[in-house]
C-alpha cells in the first residue's frame, strides 16, 4: 500500500511540476517536450523488459516513424499534427510486424544483436540514398496543422508540449493496463518460465510478438514526435548509439515501472543538457557517472529509489506513533 502511495505521489509531483514548469520557465518547453518524446520511446523499451528482453536496436522504430511523418508533412505541405503521429506509429508497427516474426524466436543476447543489425541496416539505407532520404543531411519537416490551424511558432510549441504530455500520460496508462493484463502477465512469464508457459498451450513466439508490436508503436510515437518537435529528421535517429540511449534511460528511471520511462527520460535530458552547458568537454563522463551511481546504490532506478525512501519513512512515522 505505502509502495503505491509513493508510486502515485511521484508521478502526481513530477506532472504537477512539468504543467507549471514551461509557464515560470519558458525556455525549458522544448527541451521538455524532447524529453517526453524520448519517454515514449524508452516506455516501449520497458515493454520489452519485462520479458526479460534487452533491444539495442529500437531506435530502428524511432527512425521509420520520424522519417513516416516527415514525407507525409512534406507531401502535404505540413500535413495535420495528428495524421503524421498516427501514420509514424502504423509505420513504425507494420515494420516490426516484419521484422518480429524473425527477431522472436531468439532470446536475451541474440535479441538483442538481431535487433542492432537491423538498426543499422536502415540506418545505412538512410545514409546512402540521399535522393529519397536526404543522406546524412536529413530531411526538413514543415510545421503541421492542429485540428486544421495554422499555428505560428511559439503558440504551436505550447500546444506540442501540452499535448505531448497528455499522449505520454495516456500512453503510461495503457501500458500499465497492458501489463496487468492476461497478455501481458503471459510476456512477464516468458522471463521467469517460458518452458512452463509452453507447457500451457500458450505460443510464447505470438505474446512476446504482441509485445514487440505494442513496443514498436511506443517508439514510433515518440520518434514522430521528436521529428515534429525538432523540425528535421536524420539518419542519427536510427544510429546505435540512440538505441543505447533508450536502453541507458530506462535503467536510469526504473526498468521494472512504466512510470520509469518519464521519470528517467526528464532526468537524463536535463542532466544532459546541463552537463553540456556547463561542462562540455566531460558530459559524457557526467552522465557515465550518474549511471554508475544508479547502478550501484539504486539498481531498481530513480522510481525504485523514490518507493525505499517512501517505505523507510513510513515504517520510521510507524514506529514513532
Amino acid at each position: 500500500m505505502t509502495s503505491l502511495l509513493s508510486k502515485r505521489w511521484l508521478i502526481l509531483t513530477i506532472v504537477a511540476l512539468l504543467v507549471v514548469a514551461p509557464i515560470v520557465a519558458p525556455s525549458t518547453k522544448v527541451l521538455l517536450t524532447l524529453a517526453l518524446a524520448k519517454s515514449l520511446a524508452v516506455l516501449g523499451v520497458i515493454v520489452l523488459l519485462q520479458a526479460g528482453q534487452v533491444s539495442f536496436g529500437h531506435a530502428l522504430f524511432f527512425a521509420v516513424a520520424a522519417y513516416g511523418a516527415a514525407f507525409l508533412g512534406r507531401s502535404m505541405g505540413g500535413g495535420e499534427i495528428v495524421l503524421n503521429l498516427l501514420l509514424g506509429v502504423a509505420a513504425a508497427s507494420a515494420v516490426a510486424l516484419v521484422v518480429g516474426l524473425f527477431i522472436v524466436r531468439y532470446r536475451h543476447i541474440f535479441f538483442g544483436m538481431l535487433n542492432l543489425a537491423a538498426s543499422m541496416i536502415f540506418f545505412s539505407f538512410l545514409e546512402k540514398f540521399y535522393y529519397v532520404t536526404g543522406g546524412s543531411d536529413g530531411l526538413s519537416v514543415p510545421r503541421p496543422t492542429v485540428l486544421g490551424m495554422a499555428l505560428e511558432r511559439t503558440p504551436f510549441e505550447w500546444v506540442l508540449f501540452y499535448g505531448s504530455l497528455v499522449l505520454v500520460l495516456g500512453a503510461l496508462a495503457l501500458t500499465h493496463r497492458f501489463l496487468t493484463s492476461p497478455l501481458g502477465q503471459m510476456m512477464r512469464a516468458i522471463k521467469t518460465n517460458e518452458v512452463r508457459l509452453e507447457y500451457l498451450g500458450v505460443s510464447s513466439r505470438r505474446v512476446l510478438l504482441a509485445g514487440y508490436v505494442l513496443s514498436a508503436a511506443l517508439c514510433g510515437l515518440g520518434g514522430a514526435l521528436m521529428a515534429i518537435a525538432q523540425g528535421i529528421v536524420t539518419p542519427e535517429y536510427a544510429w546505435w548509439i540512440r538505441s543505447g540511449e533508450f536502453v541507458f534511460i530506462a535503467i536510469l528511471g526504473g526498468a521494472g515501472s512504466v512510470n520509469g520511462a518519464l521519470v528517467g527520460a526528464l532526468a537524463y535530458e536535463f542532466v544532459k543538457n546541463y552537463a553540456a552547458a556547463f561542462a562540455a568537454d566531460i558530459w559524457q563522463l557526467v552522465l557515465g557517472a550518474v549511471l554508475l551511481v544508479v547502478i550501484l546504490f539504486a539498481p531498481s532506478g530513480i522510481v525504485g529509489l523514490s518507493q525505499r525512501l517512501g517505505s523507510g519513512r513510513s515504517e520510521k512515522e510507524e514506529a514513532g506513533q
